[in-house]
Formats: C-alpha cells, structure tokens, sequence
C-alpha cells in the first residue's frame, strides 16, 4: 500500500468509528476491513488499471448509514450512504478528483439498489461486499442477521422448503437459496465470480452438514 492510501485509510477508520453506531455487527469495521481486503483482491488479478485511493474510500464508507434489513427504506441505503460519504470526504479534504468515482461506486455496490456499475472500481466493490455475505463470514453473517430480525434457524417440519415457498424472513437456513446462492452468477469479475463460487461451495457442504445433523437424512434414509 503507497503513502497515500496507508494515511487515507488511518483517518477513514477513524470516521467510521465516529459515525458508525456499532448496533449491527454484520456491518461493523471487521466487516469493512474484509471488504477492502477482498476488493484489493480482485484489483490485484482483474488485469485493469483501478484506482486503489477510489476503492478504499468506497469500501471504507459504503456502509456509513446504517439500514436494517427489514427498514421500508432498505433499498435506499446505499445511495444514503453515498450522499454521506461525499460530505464527510469533503470535510477532510480528500481529492476531489476521486469524489464522483467513490460516490458511484457507493451508490452501486447495493444488491436492492439495482444501479448499474459503471466503473471498473463499482464493480469491484460490489464483488467484494457480495463476496463478505459468502464462505464461513457469510454464514456467520447470515444467522447473526437472522437472530437480530426474529427469524428461526430453519423450519422444524421441513427445513429444504421441498412442500412451501422459501421464506427467509422467518428462517435463515431459506435465504441461504433464495440469496446467497445465487450471489456467484451476479459477480461482474471473474476473480469475484471465482471466489465467490468456492465459497458457495462451502455454503452447500455447510447446508447438508445443517441438514445431516437437525435429522433430514436419516428421515430420507428411513423413507
């Protein structure tokens, strides 16, 4: 990491811990540090110029309003925080000329927002904070968010939805295929889709591991 982005990510650390309200520990400064970690990842193999002061500040503020996932204005979220990011950048005198670039990217990392990437720093955020809801993270994430919503683990009766509608909002086991599953075919670099797909793999191993222990295959077994 050059000069430049080693002093810019110490003070943005520091602005997050100022403005994040530490409620939501999906979304805490471990959650924007694997992010950055996992954006540098994928500038380190895309094969395209990326502007590595852009992607920090975008990774390092892209959570900096905080929506829960049940919130009527969930969908609104990232562009909140886009809007945030841009003055509170202002106010430290970050260069203007990476304002716009950090602000779309921002703005378009969000999996509800439905903005298309433009840039190649856009894309490389929205990978890499997909690729945070993946793997062993992702499922930590995913039973942590579950828990702090109400949702139960899995339903008792049938935990792979084989007879009903798959509803992640009452059990976590569902959104493992109504999202995160689906997470690897939405990747707009290849090192993100490739990540993104070995750790889905560990998702799926996980499942079945769920399902072996909560009695699914012995019932099978007996059937």
């Amino acid at each position: 990491m050059d000069d430049e982005c080693a002093y810019w990510r110490s003070r943005l650390e520091t602005i997050v811990s100022l403005h994040m309200d530490g409620g939501d520990g999906s979304h805490d400064l471990g959650h924007l540090r694997r992010v950055l970690q996992n954006a540098y990842l994928i500038a380190d193999e895309i094969g395209r110029p990326v502007c590595r002061l852009t992607l920090l500040a975008a990774a390092m503020l892209h959570d900096i309003v905080s929506v829960e996932k049940d919130d009527p204005r969930r969908s609104q979220a990232s562009r909140l925080a886009a809007v945030k990011a841009r003055q509170l950048l202002e106010d430290v005198e970050f260069p203007k000329c990476n304002l716009d670039g950090v602000v779309h990217a921002i703005e378009a990392h969000s999996y509800s927002a439905r903005i298309e990437t433009r840039t190649v720093e856009a894309m490389i955020l929205q990978d890499a904070d997909r690729l945070d809801a993946l793997g062993a993270i992702g499922i930590a994430r995913l039973f942590y968010v579950g828990g702090r919503m109400g949702a139960g683990l899995y339903d008792v009766d049938d935990i792979l939805a084989s007879k009903r509608k798959l509803d992640d909002l009452r059990f976590s086991l569902d959104h493992m295929q109504t999202k995160l599953l689906t997470l690897p075919d939405s990747m707009k670099t290849e090192p993100g889709r490739r990540i993104a797909n070995e750790r889905a793999g560990f998702i799926r191993q996980f499942r079945d591991r769920m399902c072996l222990e909560a009695g699914i295959g012995a019932r099978h077994e007996e059937a």
